[in-house]
This record gives C-alpha cells, structure tokens and sequence, in this order.
C-alpha cells in the first residue's frame, strides 16, 4: 500500500509538471493550449491528489515523500488559485499575474532544495532527484518572471520533473504489477526494502513538522519580497499564498495530533491563525481604500500564548522553542506597528522568520532518516530535568492515553482553549460599530474561535470526551456565528427578535454543559459559566440592554479562565507532578468517578499490551480483556488471590458462577485420563468457538492450582469451561495459563460490549482493560448441558450467538 501511495504522489508530481510543460511551450502564442482558469483548476486537483498521497504514507515508516507531497501541494494550491484570478480578470494589471507569482516560486525553489540536500545526505536518492528537478523548473518560472529568460527554457524544466517522475512511478508501478519479475534500474523495491531494515527503526520524529516549518517560509517569503523589493506592493494577488499556508497548517495540525504530537501541533494552529488573518489585511483593501487596524491588545495576548507554548516547547526541543521565540517577536512588532503587516518592522521580522524556518525544517527533515540525528538540545533538557525533584518531563507509550480506552490522536485542548483566548480577546476591541471591519477582528474569532476549536471539539470526541468535544464544538458554532454578523458586518443597525431568540437557545445549550461540568472538575465549571456571561453580552446587544463595559468585563473574564485551563492542559501534558490544578468534581457520583484510582487501559492490538496483561494476571490482578463474544472480567488460575478478588469485585450471585477458559486442550492433557473418551472428542469438535461446555466437576479441577479458591467457579457438581475462538484471548491464556472467567458487569446488568462499558462499571475495582473497541457479537455464548452427555442426552442453560442446531 506504501509503494502504491509513493507511485501515486509521484504521478501526481509528473502530471502537474506536464501541464506546467504545456502551458509554457504554448503561451507565446495568442491562445495558449491550456488557458489560465482550466490550469488553474488541473492544479487543485492535482495538489489534492498530492495531499492524499502525503497523508496516506505510513507514520512508522516516514519517508521524505511526505514532506515533498505536502509541500508541493500547498505550493500548487496557491498557484492554482493565482491562475484562477487571473483567468477570471481579477489581476488585470499587467504585472499583477508576475508579482502574485513570484513570493510563492522563489519559496518553492529554496523549499525543495532543502528536501533534496536531505535526501541526498539520507540516502533517498529518487526523491532528492525529483526535489531538486522541481526546484529547477520553479528557479526557472522565477527568472522568466524577473528577467528575459524565454517561457521554452521554464517548459524543458517542467518537462525534465515530468520525466524524472513518470520514471520512477512506472518503474514501481511495474514492479508491482509484475510482482518483482520486472524492475528498472533504480526502482526495485526489494532493495530499497532491504536498505530501510539494515536501517532500522528511526521513529520517534514527527514526519509533518518539516511540511509546516517549509510552510511558515512560505507565508514568510512573501513579507520578504516585498522588503526585499521584488515585488513593488502587497495586494490581493499574494492573499492565495498565505490562506493556503493557513489551511494546510491546520491540516498539519491535525496530522500532528495523529502523530502523538501535541506542542507542534498547537503551534501550528496558532501560525495558521497569523497567516489568515495576514491575508485578511491584504484583502481588506479591495473593499475600502484604507489599510485594516491590528487590535493591540489581542496582538500581546498572542505573543504571551507563543512565549509560554515557546517554554513548553522547549522541554521538548529546545531548538524548537527558541524557533518559536521568532513568532513572539512578530506578534510584539504588529503591535507596534499601526500599519501591521504592511510595514517595515513586522517584515523584517518575516525575514527573521524565513531563515529560521529554512533551519528548523533542514534540521528535521533531516532527523526523519537520518540514523545520526542532528541534536536538538533534548538530551540536555532530560538530563537537566533528571536533577530536579520538581520537574519531570511526561513521556512513554502512556503519555497520551485518554480517560477511556485509547485514541489515534493526541490531546487537543491546550489548542482548544487557547482559541478560546484569543476571541475573547478580540471582542475587547471591535472597533468602529459603522466600520466593523475595518479592524481586523474576523480571523481571531471566526479562525480561531471556530474553525480551531471545531477542530479541538472534533479531537475530544475521538477521545471518547463527550462532555468537553459538545462544549467546543457549541463554542466553535456560537464564535463562528457571532463572528460573522456582529463583527463581520452582517449584523448592520438593525437588532431582531430573531437573533435574540437563536442567542437564547445557545445559552439553554451551555445551561446543559454548566450543569454536566459539575460532575467533571472545577476548572470546566468556571470556564463553562463564564461563556455564559459572553453569551448574556450578546443577548443584551441583541435587544439594545447591554450596559455600558459589561461585554468588555464578560470577554476579559472568559479569556482569563480560558488562560488558566490553558497552562493546566499545557503543564499536565508535559509534566508530571507540577501541573496547574483543574480542581475535582463539584459533585461526586458514585462508581468510577467517586475514586481517585485509575486502572490501567492497554491497546489490545498491540502485542506488548497482551504482555504487559499477561504480567499483570500472573502478578496476582484481575483484568477486562475483549472476546470472540462480549467484554470478560478475567483471573488466572494459578493465582487463588487473584480468583477470589475477581469473585468479590463482581459480587458474584450463586446461580452465576464463574467459568474456566483454556486456550488448547493440550492444558488439560495432564488430566485427561479423567474426562471420559465421548466428552473429550466433543470438546475438540465444538473448540475453539463461543460455546461454553457444562462438564462434571472431577479432580481434573484440582491440575489447575486454584486451590480453595475452586470453590468460585462453577457449582459443588459442575464447571463450565471453553476455548475462546479470538486470538488476543487466546494468546493471553498461552501467556498465563488457564484462567477463571466472568462477564465484565455488576450482576443483573447487560453485557459490556465496547472497553468504555468495562471502565466505566469496574474501572474501579480491576488492575487493567485490555481496549478493543466494540464487540464483534452483541450476544453471549451459547452455554451447553454436557453433564449427562454418556447418557446421549446434552441440554442448554442459555442459547446465545451458537444456535442449538449448530451445536
């Protein structure tokens, strides 16, 4: 699937250099072949099927591919949508269509220089040859635009990227068409295969830092050129540039938290958020002549949430915190600066941004393949934070564990409540009520109090927060809304009973979540009673009530508790036992939640966590482990403890008594001189499967050394027992033993079907659950009478997913 992927971003690569190639060799002419609006359109698509082949690669297996696809993409989604306003007249000046071009060209030339000197310096030969092919034809595209250089020269530079990729994509393509029979020289993937094993393992990196550093060079670079004095002006024609930046930052972000890392991805959503609202400054002149406003305030606030994501950061990486410090410094210079990002300042500090950025991403992009990594400070960190008896940096295969079972993401409330932050903020300054935008308000509460926190609430739910993912994504709604009418100019003079109505409704919502946050902690009861007092301002603007400062004392109270669960988050995810208090439950229930204790919750598709289990059963516990059925509460049998605190943490009712589980008959083998010839060729024929077998209770029971703890499992004349017919189950009883088995629920309840059900009504009173999603079967097993099976006779206790036929 891995090389598929690789062939499909390398024929994404070919084919947009072919129509590049086309474009070019045709446009002396009066009517180029491919006109500007249908080149344009071939991009984007092109630049998502770059994405999605990006995406695709496997994060254990990280490859420069994912840099180049991503990067490339990004790049051809800003030059799709330049020809698109060009072929629509947008940029009909006739050196509209050069200046719009060239920030974003000369970006993609340094950019993919620097992927090509690390694929040389990596061993990745292919790519750094594709990499640099497609940075000569951009440093091409740059001279056509800036000197006499003649559009044949940039055509036979896309033509070279074109055959330079189809190259290798059909030479994988053939290799895996013919299944390794045929392979051109340079594209047989059994050697590249061998290479990456005598290679090793060099996890441990995340793969789409690189991608959203070179993307930071781009909004940078076009700040820089305008410093610079290659392009005359800033306008509308750069805005393409810095929204694609923007937008695939926050696709990064995601793909950050899929790749375990929380404080590069939060820093990704807050550049994303300076490069929207940059284009916002740049497209605000199309409407109004005059230059939009920067809220001053909101621009400090900003720089103080870098500097301590900066500190976080550092602990991590220092050279990535230092990186960081750059942007706290551009945050400091916009808001010094009346004219933004249109002057001086802030774009020197663009220029500062370019270069560090090209280091950083090198330095990464390097440390992807590398064996011999670059050092990065983070030896030095832990070492000193190994001296400290305060400070101790989280890390491990738990650091990112959810409350309830496992996710595929990380944690993303620190983004989450920094946005809230930020548009509480925002609303402290609004500006002229004729002229609302004329300040730039839009992209703080729309970017980041919507988009951003959508995305935070999107991020909880996969980790199983219901409570917290409703609340951001009712946030994100509300922000959104209010973003667009009050701030956005769609609201006007006029005040409706409508509108209220809507407001009401929202406040009815997050009366909900007021209410359900006291069971959660604290913090979340103060952070959700204080969106109520935003929601008040808004309702009593509505209906022409709000008195005078109340909504400036309503935002600078929810960004001030937003503040504080933002450095609790950001601490807690870092350290451990020095982090901000989020405070308990102002209401305790009873169960789970009444107690301090958490049991551990494991992965069931990792082997380590079946060995991990396994340790944990031997070692005396009890576990929640999935099976071919239901979710099972189980003990080993060689621990009579272990047994008998099974029985006590299910309060185990007299007509359900536990069961025995085997994982092969081979168990019983010692004991098998007891079983009569008929019961046993029947247990081999109906094991492995959900069927549980009702056999005579004999001395066999005593083989498995549960001692007087026997006296649980089963009744005085009989033991149910079965083999199991679910890998993860049986490949547990290998590692344990026998073991003594129960339904992971209180007696009278259902069955547990998902890890969440098992946490929630026993996470108090086990050691672990093993976390395997849903149940593959909602229905127990079928539970056979085998007492008097040598009388020719079976019967059944309970007919479960097995049917009596069958059996």
């Amino acid at each position: 699937a891995e090389s598929l992927h690789s062939c499909t971003g390398l024929l994404g690569i070919a084919a947009g250099s072919l129509l590049l190639a086309v474009h070019f060799y045709s446009s002396p002419s009066a009517a180029p072949l491919i006109p500007s609006t249908a080149l344009g359109v071939l991009l984007l698509m092109l630049s998502a099927l770059l994405a999605y082949a990006g995406i695709r690669r496997s994060l254990r297996n990280a490859s420069l591919l994912v840099p180049l696809c991503l990067t490339l993409s990004a790049f051809w989604c800003g030059y799709g949508v330049i020809l698109l306003l060009a072929g629509q007249g947008m940029l009909s000046d006739p050196g509209d269509a050069r200046d719009a071009l060239v920030p974003g060209l000369a970006t993609l030339t340094l950019a993919l220089l620097l992927v090509a000197v690390a694929g040389f310096l990596c061993g990745e030969p292919v790519l750094a040859l594709l990499a640099a092919t497609v940075a000569l034809a951009s440093a091409h595209e740059v001279a056509l635009h800036c000197s006499s250089l003649g559009p044949s020269a940039v055509a036979c530079g896309h033509l070279m990227v074109c055959l330079v990729g189809g190259y290798f994509a059909l030479g994988r393509i053939l290799y895996i068409l013919s299944k390794g029979r045929v392979a051109l020289p340079g594209t047989d993937l059994a050697e590249k295969k061998a290479r990456e094993q005598s290679r090793g393992s060099v996890g441990g990196t995340n793969p789409f830092a690189a991608p959203g550093l070179l993307l930071n060079m781009l909004s940078a670079g076009v700040f820089c050129c305008r410093l610079l004095g290659l392009t005359p002006r800033l306008f509308l024609g750069h805005v393409p540039w810095l929204w694609a930046a923007g937008t695939y930052q926050i696709g990064l972000c995601v793909l950050s938290y899929r790749a375990m890392d929380v404080l590069m991805a939060t820093a990704f959503g807050f550049t994303s958020i300076l490069q929207f609202a940059a284009g916002y400054c740049l497209l605000h002149p199309t409407w109004q002549p005059e230059e939009p406003s920067l809220p001053t305030p909101l621009l400090v606030v900003f720089s103080i949430l870098f500097a301590v994501l900066a500190l976080f950061l550092s602990l991590q990486s220092p050279v990535d915190g230092l990186y960081l410090l750059v942007f706290v410094t551009y945050c400091i210079a916009l808001a010094c600066s009346p004219r933004g990002f249109f002057a001086g300042g802030p774009q020197g500090v663009a220029v500062a941004i370019f270069v560090a950025s090209a280091v950083v991403a090198l330095v990464h992009l390097y440390n992807v393949r590398a064996r011999a990594k670059i050092p990065t400070g983070q030896g030095a960190v832990k070492a000193l934070l190994a001296r400290s008896s305060l400070l101790k940096f989280r890390e491990g295969p738990d650091r990112h564990t959810p409350y309830l079972g496992y996710s595929k993401y990380a944690d993303a409330e620190i983004l989450a409540y920094a946005c809230s932050v930020l548009a509480s903020f925002a609303l402290t300054t609004p500006g002229d009520p004729q002229a609302p935008l004329a300040t730039v308000v839009i992209p703080w509460v729309v970017v980041a109090g919507g988009i951003l926190k959508l995305l935070g609430g999107s991020v909880a739910f996969a980790r199983g927060k219901t409570l917290e993912s409703s609340a951001f994504i009712l946030y994100a709604v509300m922000w959104t809304i209010w973003g667009l009418t009050r701030c956005g100019g769609l609201w006007g003079s006029a005040r409706s009973f409508h509108a209220a109505t809507g407001i009401v409704a929202f406040m009815l919502f997050n009366s909900f979540i007021v209410f359900c946050s006291l069971f959660l902690s604290v913090a979340w009861f103060f952070y959700s009673l204080a969106f109520m007092l935003i929601a008040a301002s808004f309702l009593l603007d509505a209906i022409h009530a709000l008195p005078a400062g109340y909504d400036i004392a309503a935002s600078l109270t929810f960004g001030l508790v937003s503040f504080y669960c933002f450095l609790a988050a950001l601490s807690s995810s870092t350290l451990e036992g020095c982090s901000l208090p989020m405070g308990g439950p102002v209401v305790r229930l009873g169960g789970v939640g009444a107690r301090g204790n958490k049991c551990l919750h494991l992965p069931a598709r990792k082997a380590s966590s079946v060995k991990r289990i396994a340790d944990i059963l031997r070692d005396g516990g009890t576990c929640g482990i999935p099976t071919d059925t239901v979710y099972v509460l189980v003990a080993a049998c060689s621990r009579p403890d272990a047994v008998e605190k099974a029985h006590r943490s299910k309060r185990q009712a007299q007509d359900r008594p536990m069961s025995l589980w085997i994982s092969s008959l081979k168990q019983l083998e010692p004991a098998k001189h007891l079983f009569t010839p008929l019961l046993w060729d029947f247990m081999e024929a109906a094991w492995p499967s959900p069927i549980s077998l009702v056999i005579p209770r004999g001395e066999w029971v005593d083989f498995l050394g549960m001692k007087d703890s026997a006296k649980y499992v089963g009744t005085p004349r009989s033991v149910a027992i079965r083999i199991p017919d679910c890998s993860v189950t049986t490949h547990l009883i290998d590692l344990v033993g026998p073991i003594v088995v129960t339904s992971a629920n209180p007696t009278g309840e259902a069955d547990t079907t998902h890890h969440n059900q098992v946490y929630a009504k026993l996470g108090d009173k086990v050691d672990a659950v093993l976390c395997g999603g849903p149940s593959p079967e909602n229905i127990a097993s079928t539970v056979v009478d085998c007492t008097r099976i040598d009388s020719g006779s079976i019967g059944f206790f309970r007919v479960g997913i097995i049917p009596k036929a069958q059996v």
